[in-house]
């Protein structure tokens, strides 16, 4: 059985992250979610909010489990038992991010790898920090987020939530 971990910060999920986990589905054996509590990140949402949100995102998925950690990914996805870091690219300037902590995880454990799926070109311009910012001014587009994850922000950003 083949594990892959999808780690993130997931604030909030996307449309892009929901796409990616699908394809790992079709991929693996089992999804690990990994949602990262970033302490040099101020999110919006909790990592509870997060979880749940996630959760409904992919609700129609099966063999997916969603779990928060803190600290290393890989030594998170070692006590997991994945055998590989699922991570979607957008662009080259996700790849230029992502390959350097690939390298060092790969050195830190030889047996988990790294695969880089490149998102769906229809959720290529998609990012969380994109997605707040106009969900900011009410003006999120059709189709980016699910519609609770939709009614999550709009309740944060006009609601006080």
């Amino acid at each position: 059985m083949t594990t892959a971990m999808v780690p993130g910060s997931f604030d909030p999920v996307t449309n892009g992250h929901v796409n990616i986990i699908e394809r790992g589905t079709r991929m693996f054996d089992k999804v690990i979610v990994a949602v990262l509590h970033n302490s040099k990140k101020s999110p919006l949402f909790t990592l509870e909010e997060k979880v749940k949100l996630i959760k409904i995102a992919t609700s129609h998925l099966e063999r997916v489990e969603i779990e928060a950690f803190d600290g290393l990914l890989i030594d998170f996805a070692e006590e997991q038992g994945a055998d590989v870091l699922l991570k979607g690219l957008r662009s080259v300037t996700d790849y230029d991010y992502e390959a350097p902590m690939a390298v060092m995880n790969r050195k830190m454990n030889n047996e988990i790898e790294t695969v880089f799926l490149h998102t769906d070109p229809h959720y290529a311009s998609i990012s969380s920090t994109l997605v707040k910012e106009v969900s900011r001014y009410d003006s999120l587009p059709e189709g980016l987020v699910h519609e609770e994850v939709k009614d999550a922000l709009r309740n944060k950003f006009h609601h006080g939530g």
